[in-house]
């Protein structure tokens, strides 16, 4: 892992432990109290990074407070709570896990995302699906899960990488990054799987979530390497397990990659305006081939 500018390893010769997080080694420290901090606990500010504390208090080490207001390093409001959205996503879709095995498969069914097919389990012999005009699908089908297995596994991924990712974004782009990458997800999989298929779940999201974190990881210029590893793992289970729509999880990295990069790296005099412009083209791409999609199918 290279040193940011500034860094300074201790006696041993390795970088010291956030004050923090102490299992994470760290190369920035707050340019107030010079306290070494990881990528979760910095905050952008006019020079360099500062520490959450010193933001709160606004008087670090004497200092007068900066004329801007405190930011993460992608432009969003400092929170109190940086995983306070995760906290919430998570809650969401244990709760709605928890409404599926109490009604059963008619409310499944009902918000499940499928193209176009007869849902004998809504009680009804006529064709539901997004292509008769239940657009909802795509979203709701991001908070529905198959299995116990299912929930907990993606669960356990997107507060192990959402936390990290919320706290770097900010709640606002944090949430446009999971919605929009799930979207997407859902997009690609309404275009190229068969329309009766059913497909649920949260992959799609936490995939764009991953894909976002890839982003903050390589700017942060720490070691790729386990990231990439995690990233072949997910895809070799993606494309080599049946009944999983490796089109959701593709769509999702592609988006969550993308929105992630204009997140991280838009320039500071147009940051609004890159960051939100992609997630308005992220947007009209998945309107896009929802539309073509549902032309051919009607």
């Amino acid at each position: 892992m290279e040193q940011a500018p500034g860094s300074r390893p201790d006696a041993q010769g390795s970088l010291p432990g956030c004050y923090r997080h102490p299992d994470r080694e760290t190369g920035v420290r707050c340019t107030r109290c010079e306290r070494p901090i990881c990528p979760e606990c910095m905050v952008s500010a006019s020079v360099g990074f500062q520490c959450p504390e010193c933001v709160r208090s606004g008087s670090g080490t004497g200092h007068a407070p900066d004329a801007s207001t405190p930011r993460t390093i992608a432009g969003g409001s400092v929170a109190a709570d940086p995983r306070l959205v995760t906290k919430v996503l998570i809650g969401l879709c244990l709760a709605v896990f928890l409404v599926q095995l109490a009604v059963g498969d008619s409310f499944t069914d009902r918000f499940q995302l499928i193209g176009r097919a007869i849902m004998p389990s809504l009680g009804t012999d006529h064709v539901e699906g997004v292509a008769e005009g239940q657009w909802y699908r795509l979203l709701t089908s991001m908070f529905l899960h198959a299995s116990y297995i299912h929930v907990l596994s993606n669960m356990l991924s997107l507060w192990w990488i959402g936390g990290p990712l919320e706290a770097a974004l900010g709640r606002v782009r944090y949430l446009a990054v999971y919605l929009l990458s799930g979207l997407a997800g859902g997009a690609l999989t309404y275009v190229l799987a068969a329309p009766n298929q059913g497909s649920l779940g949260a992959s799609g999201a936490i995939f764009g979530v991953f894909g976002a974190f890839a982003v903050l990881v390589r700017r942060q210029r720490y070691d790729m390497r386990p990231v990439v590893a995690l990233l072949v793992i997910n895809l070799i289970i993606t494309f080599g397990w049946s009944g999983i729509a490796w089109q959701a999880h593709v769509g999702g990295l592609v988006a969550g990659a993308l929105i992630g990069y204009g997140m991280f790296n838009a320039p500071r005099d147009r940051r609004a305006l890159v960051q939100y412009g992609l997630c308005g083209l992220v947007l009209a791409a998945v309107v896009v081939m929802t539309l073509l999609r549902t032309a051919q199918l009607t």
